[in-house]
């Protein structure tokens, strides 16, 4: 992938969202049920707000740490790009590891649970967080549209 995160100098953004697969399926994971808490008790993909001076790839790949305890190399990310919500830059990525890094999970503090989802189900469930939704049908068209 092309995407040189020592030299980024892009537009300020305020955190990073990574649909990660695990073999065929996305690690998601189960959002607190706290009242007030935006998307309660939804599916949600592992990332959240930047740190410091962080790129874009450095805040999801250390969200993904932090999280599943998972460190997705560099390399595993197959594509990105940046959304705007307002005038807050959100960047979204994908990456694809083995499936057998499911063993090597360990659930963070964030959330109810985390497990593996079929793409088409993460995409049509009604208690899935929309506008990631709605970033992964993009990638998804674009990966479709290729073949």
């Amino acid at each position: 992938m092309q995407f040189d995160v020592e030299q980024y100098q892009g537009t300020p953004f305020g955190g990073a969202k990574m649909a990660l697969y695990l073999g065929d399926q996305l690690a998601v994971i189960l959002r607190d049920a706290k009242p007030g808490l935006i998307f309660a008790d939804h599916w949600d993909l592992p990332g959240g707000g930047r740190e410091g001076s962080e790129t874009p790839l450095e805040c999801a790949l250390r969200e993904c740490r932090e999280e599943l305890g998972l460190d997705v190399p560099r390399e595993a990310v197959v594509w990105c790009r940046e959304f705007h919500e307002g005038d807050v830059a959100k960047w979204f990525f994908v990456a694809q590891i083995p499936r057998s890094a499911r063993c090597d999970v360990i659930f963070g503090d964030e959330g109810q649970m985390w497990r593996l989802m079929e793409e088409d189900d993460f995409l049509s469930h009604p208690k899935a967080v929309p506008a990631f939704q709605a970033r992964l049908s993009v990638w998804v068209g674009e990966r479709d549209a290729k073949c």
